[in-house]
């Protein structure tokens, strides 16, 4: 197994470790203001994986180690990750609300369906640029969400930003799914598709 995999493989096993840290009741307290030393320390941990994201993708593209395993399941340890988070951060009372996670949800679910039906053809579609963007705009939802905390009832500007930014991250995921629908529609056919995530 390459480096780049191995970095896939990184963030997966960060899920528990995460879980693991939201669940604790000796981290779930106030350390400054508001935020809470199990979001602080979720945060460093996602911004770690996320750095992983980037390097993987980066390594194997420069030392030319795309293989079959990193396109399938770098994707997917981008999914479970955010999703974890995301449902942590529902527990908690963030801003955050499950109709988002449900349609966020529902678009991972179709994608992957597509993913498991152009496998079983031989036919591997990688990440695309829509894809990208979309988890892109997840991971800066889920980290300005950590770093605001559970919603107290008031208002600020920041957590008006922070909805209108999930706002986008969910339009966003709609379009990015919608656009991988309509190009990998082939898949059902067996024939070679565009590449898009």
């Amino acid at each position: 197994m390459n480096l780049p995999n191995k970095l896939t493989l990184l963030r997966v096993l960060l899920i528990p470790v995460i879980v693991v840290i939201a669940w604790l009741p000796s981290l779930r307290i106030i350390v400054w203001n508001h935020f809470l030393l199990c979001n602080l320390i979720m945060l460093a941990i996602f911004i770690i994986a996320s750095i992983t994201d980037f390097l993987d993708g980066y390594i194997a593209r420069k030392h030319n180690l795309i293989t079959t395993f990193g396109k399938f399941a770098d994707p997917l340890a981008d999914k479970l990750l955010v999703l974890a988070l995301m449902i942590i951060l529902i527990v908690q009372g963030s801003l955050l609300r499950g109709y988002f996670v449900i349609i966020i949800l529902s678009r991972e679910f179709i994608v992957t369906g597509f993913r498991v039906i152009a496998a079983e053809k031989q036919i591997v579609i990688s990440a695309g640029m829509l894809g990208k963007i979309k988890t892109t705009m997840q991971m800066l939802m889920i980290m300005m969400l950590l770093l605001d905390g559970p919603f107290s009832g008031t208002w600020t500007v920041w957590q008006i930003l922070i909805m209108i930014w999930i706002c986008l991250t969910t339009l966003m995921t709609i379009i990015s799914g919608i656009d991988y629908i309509v190009r990998n529609k082939d898949v059902f056919n067996g024939k070679q598709v565009e590449k898009n995530d």
